[in-house]
């Protein structure tokens, strides 16, 4: 509790008459930058003092500004840790050095590097970081064994070449990106700034640099002058260029008093170095005593020295507590607080793009106590301390305070005074300067502590599911590799014991001396003989097909926005087969779902409601309402609407010809309430009307942009897109906004030109949900304006009063909620003078508080928002994306469940729900609403009795490996307050529980740490993968918390897309990167991982049976060239070009039957029965492998032409390697779906390389041994015979057992694959994109053999066939203009995906699909949608009527691209 709170009433009348009288409109800037706090002598002002300054000590008086510094901000307290000092023309205290008198806060410098290496440490680095991959520490381990002739006789230089060449490759690659990094590093770090030098900053030691930085900086200046030589050299001239990165320093900036303002504009680089810079104050003309109200900064004591100049220099340059002057258009070099702009009111605007990714200007305000400092010499004339909390990432708080000496009067003593710094006195680096002529500050953070540093790198690191789960397979290959050597070791001990074996007589002699020694020496041979079962080259393939996985992402022409110039943007591109496991998509609704395109359709003032709309809600509730003339209703809707924008636009004309109206604008259509503002229903409406109004221009924080013309044009900057569309319908009604100035806003009232005086502005966030203004009106009265959601407003009504009014307002909201738009509230308060001023007090206190800042103001704005008395309420509507209710009915119907977690009311997210075909009129809607725990237990456990189940570990158990989509039978709606019951520990199984029963679930009313806690409690509960999607800031939490995070550029900013896996422009073109995109990259990868390793089990039990026949002494079939080149040229590539080209069936296939999608929710491409049947595969193969080449030379003696014989260990082991080889490529073919010519062509290629790599190696003498064996072994004809019948046997198994699958046991893709081949699918061949309204839904109404095709709940299909996307001027690449093909075939009959079927299974024709509950609902489905299919034209494919009945063929689109 703040100290005034806790005083009686006298010492707070005392506390309060310290604080001065309003002032008039000279006297007083915006209350909204808070004025300095004086500090009082009384014992009263002492405690408002110390609770100022948070601090519980109390200090004694100190008149010395010095002596202040030197122990702070305060004495006789302990100074904690966390805040930091920066001194600026006061000595550094003793208490701030060590015992060497050395600084003990050492800032760093502005200077940063996200690059990794340096060209001295790139080398030494890069490969430690690479060797902290266990497979390359394991390759290295077993080259380093193979160094010891006792362990093999093998080249490590030769076994060191697949390590090298995948170090080198990674190494390039890290070059490549790293270099990337330090070329934007320099362009940043010399990027020029203007900075104050010759003048000395106490906060920094310049001679403290390391012999580090010495030795860097040597090296850099030997490079560049290497550089220039040779540039002379080789040109022969001299060129008079300085080094990329370099900027010439420019003369000193002369430092003068500005003598009258300038208009504003842009000033160039050039223009500022010559020396002409502008200040356009007049010092001449302050007043005085406003002067001692805001403080000042500066000593009037104190003489300049004048040698002190602002020059150009380099971003690294910058230190804290060094003095930088910005001109418009500059990038902000670090965290700076604001000392004074070009504007006479201190405000300047700043964009923060870089930052946050919001594009509009926001306003930030210089400090009332140094707007007197305007240049040089005024810089070294100011004496003061910030004292400021420590580096923190949060880009929208900050609470910090200056510290200065007030001295009105040379001969007074000066008077210690303290002024709040809040983020709006802040420029944050990565910003710019935009429409301010300068500003002027002093940098507080830089380099890596400078917010836009400390948020680098947040996003969580994502490991995909697929290499989680493969780390076992891993293990199980490390232990059959253990299991394998141990065998070698035992026996070859076991051999060597033995005294009548052939070793004691063919043998000089053991390397171990003693068959134990050897049994452990022939253990870790066998490590080194079969080191590539461990598919170390495994993870460097993947890690391709990842990356080329997410360049086919980028580069899909049909996710590219138009509108945005945006591809679909992989930033996490190691994880695209998580997107082919998907099963829940937790979404926002706002800016996701819909536009954030806001429009002000209608408002409730004084009992009365106005306006008119027809909202996709609305035409969504009349489906539901069985109305069968949908498309007439609309129609006349439509007109309706327009006649009455005529009417309207009409009467407003003759109330006021409003030269900012422009009649395209106008999206609040009711003549009513324009003949209401004339008086057409008596004064008593006429002044609601206008006070309501008056309202909306005034409470807000947007910034004015005139746009000139004749007449001239006023645009609104927002931070929220509900709060432009408030002020641009009070602006079209006549009561226009135009400005601010200093503490004023100027407003149009019906040509009539009135200013108003702003006192506070309490600001919206999203714990308040709401946001106040406090004003002077015009005949001096003071009043809040307060708006918000409707139930914060309505708990802050005064009591009693209004009971009608709130009644018929409350029932005219609920409506406007039902016709799916976003309502608010707007209430007012007249404020008492003597009680402002009480209130005044409180808030300074807490302004000025360095600790908890943001909470103290929101206590105390709570204070004053009480007791208000309604004015009215708005409904703006949120169009749905083009788009949205096709996509969802399409995840739908892959399996996937969709929640909206949303901060809109209950009503209007449920009729959203109904617009986007998140619900059905034959859903049961549950709505929990509990106001205690005890409430919540007892209303969940009927929900579940419903469902007869209890919520049992068991049944948890049983969900969890249950991943089939619920019936369409149940949703469930909650609010923010009820889900904060069901997260507690005690119902969340519970609650779980139940939405998992629940086909469409809506969380209404959430904050982002509730969406992340729900993304959370199901992604764990239920161990499935989960997919977060939204636009804006408060989406960040949930989609981190997701397993595969997606963010839509919206009109919120680009925070969503910064901290997201994948960016998009737009909601639709989800559903082209699950069922498109991520169904293949799991199937893909789930393939390539599971050839991998048979591919290596084959060859390595290839030696290993060999081993048998002797001792397993570690002795190599292959030659050992064989063995470094499998992995690298013979057998990769054709598994690489699996994982990158391989295709079951096209994009338009998977679009059209989305149930395919099943397979990655149940995450059947890749098991551990896969693994183990690929395992067992490569097992038998091995087998035949190296038997078959066996018991050919074991019987036969094959000689050449010269009679030497060809059956030695080398000449089989090429038949061996050969026949693996060839074996392992063709089974990879086998597998593949797709033969396109590239994948065959490299398969071939792979195959015929060891036939080359022999030809060419065994020609050279160097190959000892191996000289001429390829000659020896392919001029005999037993080699060919035998080749074959061993790759044949090797294939025949699993050819016959896929035969006996795709006949007898087809999966889904099996039977459409045919259904593509007899030409089901080739109606959509000629579109270029797809987006199918609901196949099975077009399927089930057309084809009399029901049971292939079961429904899908008791879902009743919307009336439409296919979108029609208006085609604007120009073309888009994406599905707002590509032709959509309806799911017909060529003569305009639906598609019947059930007939036409061989001799599989029937039943498996339902694709994954659910099974009907009954054969009634199948037959009132297809009879309900019979009647209400659309006529489609056989000649041009496409629909009779377009997607939304609000709109006509020639109506521009909705959202135009």
């Amino acid at each position: 509790m703040d100290p005034i709170q806790g005083k009686g009433d006298e010492e707070l009348s005392r506390a309060s008459d310290e604080v001065p009288p309003i002032p008039d409109q000279e006297a007083k800037s915006t209350k909204r930058a808070r004025w300095a706090t004086k500090r009082m002598t009384a014992a009263s002002g002492l405690r408002k003092r110390v609770s100022i300054l948070e601090r519980g000590n109390r200090r004694n008086t100190r008149n010395n500004i010095t002596d202040a510094a030197t122990a702070g901000p305060e004495s006789n307290e302990t100074e904690t840790a966390s805040s930091r000092k920066v001194y600026f023309n006061l000595p550094i205290p003793d208490s701030e050095r060590d015992e060497e008198g050395n600084l003990k806060n050492v800032y760093p410098r502005n200077k940063i590097r996200t690059s990794i290496y340096t060209p001295l440490t790139f080398i030494p680095k890069n490969l430690w970081l690479q060797f902290h991959n266990i497979a390359n520490l394991y390759f290295l381990f077993v080259i380093i064994l193979q160094c010891f002739s006792i362990f093999g006789d093998a080249d490590p230089g030769l076994s060191a070449v697949p390590l090298i060449i995948i170090v080198v490759v990674t190494s390039i690659k890290d070059a490549i990106e790293d270099w990337r990094r330090t070329v934007s590093d320099n362009e940043l770090n010399n990027s020029p700034v203007y900075r104050l030098t010759d003048w000395h900053n106490v906060n920094v030691t310049l001679d403290n640099v390391s012999a580090w930085r010495k030795f860097k900086k040597a090296c850099t200046r030997t490079t560049v002058f290497t550089y220039r030589a040779m540039k002379k050299l080789v040109r022969r001239k001299s060129v008079d260029k300085d080094v990329a990165g370099d900027v010439e320093m420019a003369d000193a900036r002369p430092s003068v008093e500005p003598t009258s303002p300038i208009e504003l504009r842009a000033v160039s680089l050039d223009a500022r170095a010559s020396g002409d810079w502008p200040d356009h104050a007049d010092h001449s003309g302050r007043n005085a005593a406003s002067d001692r109200v805001k403080g000042n900064i500066l000593n009037p004591t104190k003489t300049a020295s004048g040698q002190a100049r602002f020059k150009r220099q380099h971003w690294k340059d910058v230190n804290v507590g060094d003095f930088v002057r910005l001109y418009n258009g500059d990038q902000i070099p670090a965290d700076m607080v604001i000392l004074s702009t070009s504007d006479p009111d201190g405000a300047c605007y700043v964009e923060t793009k870089n930052l946050d990714g919001e594009t509009n200007l926001k306003v930030r305000h210089a400090l009332n106590c140094g707007r007197a400092v305007r240049n040089a010499r005024d810089c070294e004339r100011a004496e003061f301390v910030i004292e400021s909390p420590p580096p923190h990432a949060n880009l929208y708080s900050f609470s910090g305070a200056i510290y200065y000496n007030q001295q009105d009067d040379p001969g007074a003593p000066p008077q210690e005074r303290v002024e709040p710094i809040t983020i709006n006195n802040i420029l944050l680096r990565g910003c710019s300067l935009q429409n301010t002529e300068w500003a002027l500050g002093v940098a507080l953070f830089t380099g890596s502590e400078s917010k836009i540093m400390l948020n680098q790198g947040i996003t969580p690191t994502k490991r995909p599911q697929m290499a989680r789960n493969m780390n076992w397979n891993v293990l199980y290959n490390f232990a059959i590799l253990f299991i394998m050597c141990l065998i070698s070791g035992f026996i070859n001990g076991f051999a060597w014991g033995l005294d009548d074996a052939s070793l004691t007589f063919f043998e000089y002699g053991s390397y171990g001396g003693s068959p134990a020694v050897e049994g452990v020496v022939a253990f870790w041979v066998g490590v080194v003989l079969f080191q590539n079962l461990v598919p170390i080259a495994l993870y460097i393939s993947l890690e391709i097909v990842r990356w080329i996985q997410a360049l086919f992402i980028f580069f899909d022409q049909h996710m590219y926005y138009e509108r945005l110039q945006m591809s679909c943007v992989p930033k996490a591109w190691n994880i695209s087969d998580d997107i082919g496991q998907i099963e829940y998509i937790f979404s926002d609704k706002t800016g996701t779902l819909t536009q954030n395109v806001m429009e002000f359709k209608k408002c409730t003032v004084n009992g009365v409601a106005y306006g008119e709309a027809y909202t996709e809600a609305q035409l969504g509730m009349q489906r539901r309402q069985g109305l069968l003339n949908v498309e007439e209703e609309a129609a006349k809707a439509r007109q309706r609407i327009s006649d009455g924008r005529v009417e309207m636009l009409q009467r407003l004309r003759q109330l006021h010809d409003n030269p900012y109206l422009k009649d395209e604008n106008l999206t609040f259509v009711s003549p009513q309430y324009a003949a209401d503002l004339g008086g057409a229903s008596g004064d008593a409406q006429k002044q609601a009307v206008e006070s309501f109004m008056a309202a909306l221009a005034l409470c807000h924080t947007v910034v004015t942009e005139r746009i000139p013309g004749d007449p001239p044009q006023i645009e609104f900057k927002a931070q929220s897109p509900d709060e432009a569309a408030l002020v641009a319908t009070a602006r079209d009604c006549g009561f226009t906004a135009m400005g601010r100035s200093g503490d004023r806003l100027l407003v149009n009232i019906m040509g009539e030109e009135r200013s108003y005086r702003i006192l506070n502005i309490l600001e919206f966030n999203s714990t308040r949900k709401r946001m106040s203004v406090i004003v002077q009106m015009p005949d001096g009265t003071i009043r809040l304006l307060c708006k918000g959601a409707d139930t914060v407003i309505y708990s802050r009504l005064a009591p009693g009063q209004q009971r009608q009014l709130r009644d018929v307002t409350s029932q005219h909201l609920e409506t406007f909620a039902q016709e799916g738009l976003r309502v608010l509230c707007v209430a007012e308060r007249i404020l008492d003078e003597e009680f402002y001023r009480e209130w005044s007090l409180k808030h300074d206190v807490a302004a000025a508080a360095i600790v908890d800042r943001e909470e103290k103001l929101d206590e105390v704005a709570g204070i004053i928002e009480q007791d208000l008395m309604l004015l009215g309420g708005t409904a703006i509507e949120d169009r749905l994306q083009d788009g949205v209710p096709d996509t969802i009915s399409l995840l739908a119907d892959a399996g996937i469940k969709l929640w909206v977690l949303t901060g809109d009311k209950v009503e209007t997210a449920i009729n959203i729900g109904y617009s986007c075909n998140l619900l059905n009129n034959d859903m049961d809607i549950m709505v929990l609403s509990a106001p205690d725990s005890d409430m919540a237990a007892k209303e969940l456990d009927s929900k579940l009795e419903q469902f007869g189940i209890t919520g049992s570990d068991e049944e948890l158990a049983a969900a969890r490996q249950d991943h089939s989509p619920p019936p369409s039978t149940h949703a469930l709606v909650l609010d923010g307050d009820c889900l904060r019951l069901m997260l507690d520990d005690a119902l969340r199984q519970k609650f779980l529980l139940l939405c998992r029963r629940c086909k469409s679930v809506l969380c209404c009313r959430v904050s982002p740490a509730q969406k992340a806690a729900v993304v959370d409690m199901v992604k764990t509960g239920l161990n499935i993968m989960a997919l977060s999607i939204g636009d804006g800031a408060n989406d960040v939490a949930m989609i981190q918390k997701a397993d595969v995070g997606v963010g839509i550029a919206g009109e919120e900013g680009r925070q969503a897309v910064m901290c997201a896996d994948y960016a998009i422009g737009q909601f639709r073109f989800l559903q082209r990167l699950i069922l498109v995109h991520g169904r293949w990259s799991y199937r893909r990868l789930g393939e390539t991982t599971a050839n991998f390793f048979y591919k290596n089990l084959v060859w390595t039990f290839a030696l290993f049976w060999y081993s048998i026949y002797d001792n397993f002494d570690g002795s190599y079939l292959f030659e050992y060239t064989y063995i470094t080149l499998v992995n690298v040229a013979f057998t990769s590539l054709p598994v690489i070009f699996m994982g990158i080209f391989d295709q079951d069936v096209d994009d338009r296939v998977s679009l059209a039957v989305p149930q395919l999608y099943m397979r990655g929710i149940e995450r059947k491409e890749w098991t551990q029965l896969k693994f183990w049947i690929y395992m067992f595969d490569g097992f038998y193969q091995s087998i035949i492998c190296f038997f078959m080449p066996y018991r050919l030379y074991s019987v036969a003696n094959f000689q050449t032409e010269n009679g030497l014989s060809i059956d030695d260990r080398y000449r089989v082991g090429v038949l061996v390697a050969t026949c693996a080889v060839v074996a392992s490529n063709t089974y990879v073919m086998m597998n593949m779906y797709r033969w396109d010519w590239l994948s065959s062509l490299i398969n071939a290629i792979s195959s015929l390389l060891i036939f080359f790599w022999t030809g060419v190696y065994s020609s050279f003498e160097s190959s000892l041994t191996f000289y001429g064996a390829a000659r020896q072994v392919y001029g005999a004809l037993s080699f060919w015979v035998v080749l074959l019948l061993t790759v044949v046997m090797c294939l025949i198994p699993r050819f016959v057992i896929k035969c006996i699958q795709k006949v007898y046991f087809p999966l889904d893709v099996d039977i459409v694959r045919e259904q593509v081949i007899l030409g089901q699918f080739d109606h959509l061949k000629k579109y270029e994109a797809y987006v199918p309204p609901g196949v099975t839904k077009l399927a089930a109404s057309s084809d009399s053999e029901a049971s292939t095709i079961p429904s899908d709940g008791g879902h009743t299909p919307q009336p439409h066939v296919t979108r029609d996307y208006p085609v604007p001027n120009g073309v888009d690449r994406t599905a707002d203009s590509t032709p959509v093909a309806p799911l017909v075939d060529a003569q305009g009959a639906p598609t019947n995906l059930g007939s036409q079927v061989t001799s599989a299974n029937a039943s498996s024709v339902a694709f994954g699909l659910q099974r009907r509950e009954s054969s009634e609902s199948t037959s009132r489905d297809q009879s309900a949608f019979s009647s209400q299919l659309l006529a489609v034209d056989s000649t041009s494919m496409e629909p009779q009527m377009p997607h939304s009945p609000l709109k006509s063929r020639s109506d521009p689109s909705t959202y135009p691209v």
